[in-house]
């Protein structure tokens, strides 16, 4: 079968498509013909030898994708022809993957399959983000960094569907764009995002920032947050990891909150589970709709990547099999 390897790690511009012998199902395993893979951060992390999982190359990209089971054990609840997603710590760049069954679900009628290659990573995050640690209640505001994202339209979307009034933060108009299309109810530029953000509040500040950015903007987003606000740090695509100062905390009964999903979920299929039963209702109504900005065939792997890379991506990047 056709995959997307690295051989190398030299960036994107070094993944190759190659022919490599097709998965075995294993115990507790579930064979999925692949539709299509979402792209994220951590894959081009992958090319560059960057993250924290180093698998040895040569291997397979890729960590989320939907399709149709092609085969499933005798006491799986799946069987063959089922729409699915899943996700694995690598491999879905190709055309056929064996993925553990405690991380594939079932993908409603109502949903395409490229769509269903964004979820498992980005909603899954956005659920574990906005509720878990969040705590979010209807009627709260919600200010998101990084806002036109994968990450960002995704807690958008989540955020609007739980009741909230969301805030996008986005560098440019186009990005803009992109957020309220996911539905803030507001947009702000970055540059002086926390006066605007005053004025759009009334002075009060928001009840949570979510913030998968970092970098200098971070100190500002603690300063948005009004009287028992959270701050939920979920990652740092700026790549430089802010630091706070803890008075700010006590002096205006804020939070600053980590969001590991990975580190929490992993361990726990049954919450894993229980989160994607808790996005279904949305997902069948289209609350949650991923907002696809480009797709690409397994040859033109490399130029997705690059696109992250450059970070110039809006929504989400998709590879169709």
């Amino acid at each position: 079968m056709r995959a997307v390897q690295v051989s190398e790690l030299d960036g994107p511009s070094a993944v190759r498509v190659a022919e490599v012998e097709p998965p075995v199902r294993g115990d507790g395993e579930v064979l999925i013909d692949v539709a299509a893979a979402g792209v994220n951060f951590p894959d081009v992390l992958l090319t560059k030898g960057m993250y924290q999982y180093k698998p040895e190359p040569p291997f397979t990209l890729g960590s989320e994708c939907a399709g149709t089971v092609r085969e499933a054990g005798p006491d799986s609840r799946f069987t063959a022809g089922d729409r699915v997603v899943a996700f694995t710590m690598s491999g879905v760049f190709a055309e056929t993957v064996s993925a553990p069954e405690q991380h594939v679900f079932p993908l409603p009628d109502e949903v395409e399959f490229a769509a269903g290659a964004c979820l498992p990573m980005n909603y899954l995050t956005a659920h574990f983000t906005l509720d878990t640690r969040g705590g979010l209640r209807a009627g709260e505001t919600v200010l998101v960094q990084g806002a036109a994202g994968g990450i960002g339209t995704a807690v958008i979307q989540l955020a609007a569907a739980m009741g909230a009034t969301v805030i996008g933060v986005t560098s440019t108009e186009a990005k803009a764009e992109v957020a309220r299309r996911a539905g803030a109810a507001h947009t702000v530029g970055v540059d002086g995002f926390k006066d605007a953000v005053k004025g759009l509040t009334g002075g009060a500040g928001v009840d949570m920032v979510v913030d998968p950015v970092g970098g200098d903007r971070f100190t500002d987003s603690v300063r948005c947050l009004g009287p028992l606000g959270r701050l939920m740090v979920v990652g740092f695509t700026a790549g430089d990891i802010p630091t706070v100062k803890v008075n700010r905390l006590l002096l205006n009964n804020v939070d600053v909150r980590g969001v590991g999903w990975g580190a929490y979920a992993l361990g726990r299929p049954d919450f894993i589970r229980s989160e994607w039963d808790a996005l279904l209702p949305h997902l069948r109504s289209g609350a949650l709709d991923p907002l696809i900005s480009e797709r690409f065939g397994l040859d033109d792997a490399a130029t997705a990547l690059s696109r992250i890379d450059d970070r110039t991506v809006t929504g989400k990047v998709v590879l169709l099999t």
